[in-house]
């Protein structure tokens, strides 16, 4: 394996005052969502500090699941100038470009024919597409190469657990520094959707680990908490690059930015008098979609959402969290597959229209999102975010620029 190489653009967190973290959702086709959103934070940033900033150059984790750890890899791996592969306003336009491809239509009752048949015998898509995208962007980059810290989950179904392809556990397991191509396949392999990933990969002994993997969402669809839990670990671990300026627990000290690609959490489709009557087959098809997928990933997110919110307004530090999400999708808009150009055009404006909502976090007892009192809309939030992580970045450099340097 190859000698490794410091690629990160980031200033170590004990330079600055606050540690900075972002997270990006699963959810296919819906990461156009998270792509609207991610364009207009960046714009901001580069309001601020001229047209080269990227989102890469200011968070000290960027953590994405499924659809959101392949934004996560196009934002963070370098290119030949050793920036970002992408700034966060080409992502709508992969998927535009992309998307019809990697989620090819059939409509009508052939259609359906051949999605119940597909979901009895196998995977809806052979993902032969993605593989191919994804591969070619990517190429052979690795996990060490990314130029901030990331956070990819995915899911082994061969030692039912979680593993998580982490920059931050680079030291201890090198088998985890792999090509950020085969991380991107294995937390997109969603199960019905798409098939399985396996891959091997060595250490620097040459020991050989396996892989064999499927979608992150059954492990954290929503991944601000795992981001978190990392940065935490290091803490504990007294990494100088976090302890001792940064203690355990010091919530205070991080702002949050969680980026969801929306839910049908208000459509009401599924009762219990309708789901009772439910066997096997139906919990994995429903008209097209996948409802045991539907439910782990809304619940998973929800929780996820629900923990940091109390925690960080248990601590007074609401400011420093902020959570976009849209809970109101309907039809088309909710699936994860439908790659229409009218729904494609539909999840920009989506996106468009949710930066005018005002800020809202999830209320488990009602089951819906409401709106915080006093927070503005997402799109003023961001501009008070993007003040934050541009003054931090400032204030990190002169302190102690970051050492680029092979190692």
């Amino acid at each position: 394996m190859e000698k490794r190489t410091s690629y990160l653009t980031v200033q170590p967190p004990k330079c600055g005052k606050l540690i900075t973290v972002l997270s990006i959702d699963g959810g296919g086709i819906r990461g156009i969502i998270s792509g609207v959103i991610l364009e207009y934070l960046e714009s901001q940033l580069q309001e601020l500090d001229g047209e080269d900033a990227r989102l890469a150059d200011y968070f000290d984790v960027i953590s994405g699941t499924s659809t959101g750890g392949l934004i996560t890899a196009m934002l963070t791996a370098p290119n030949e100038n050793n920036r970002p592969l992408y700034a966060a306003k080409e992502l709508v336009p992969f998927y535009f470009e992309n998307g019809p491809q990697i989620f090819p239509q059939t409509r009508g009752m052939l259609a359906w024919l051949v999605n119940l048949w597909k979901a009895l015998t196998g995977s809806k898509y052979d993902g032969k597409y993605l593989h191919k995208v994804i591969r070619e962007n990517l190429k052979d980059k690795r996990l060490h190469q990314a130029l901030t810290n990331i956070v990819i989950p995915t899911f082994d179904v061969k030692k039912l657990q979680p593993t998580l392809f982490s920059s931050y556990q680079l030291t201890p397991d090198t088998c985890l520094d792999a090509k950020l191509s085969d991380i991107c396949i294995g937390t997109s392999a969603a199960p019905t959707y798409f098939p399985a990933h396996y891959f091997t990969n060595k250490d620097e002994n040459g020991v050989m680990q396996e892989f064999n993997l499927i979608d992150g969402g059954m492990a954290a669809n929503n991944p601000t908490l795992v981001a978190i839990s990392e940065v935490m670990k290091q803490i504990t671990k007294k990494n100088p690059d976090y302890f001792p300026v940064i203690k355990p627990l010091e919530y205070e000290r991080f702002i949050v930015i969680s980026i969801g690609s929306g839910s049908k959490r208000r459509q009401g489709k599924y009762s219990a008098k309708r789901v009772s009557k439910w066997g096997v087959f139906c919990w994995i098809y429903d008209d097209g979609s996948t409802p045991i997928i539907d439910c782990y990933s809304a619940g998973s997110e929800d929780m996820v959402d629900y923990h940091i919110s109390v925690v960080f307004q248990a601590l007074h530090q609401q400011k420093n969290y902020l959570r976009i999400d849209d809970d109101t999708l309907q039809g088309d808009l909710s699936s994860i597959d439908v790659t229409t150009r009218q729904n494609l055009d539909n999840l920009v404006k989506v996106g468009e229209n949710l930066l005018t909502k005002p800020v809202s976090c999830v209320n488990l007892e009602t089951g819906i999102n409401e709106p915080v009192q006093g927070a503005g809309t997402n799109m003023e939030a961001l501009q008070r975010f993007a003040k934050m992580l541009s003054d931090e970045k400032k204030f990190r450099e002169p302190n102690s620029p970051h050492n680029r340097a092979n190692e």
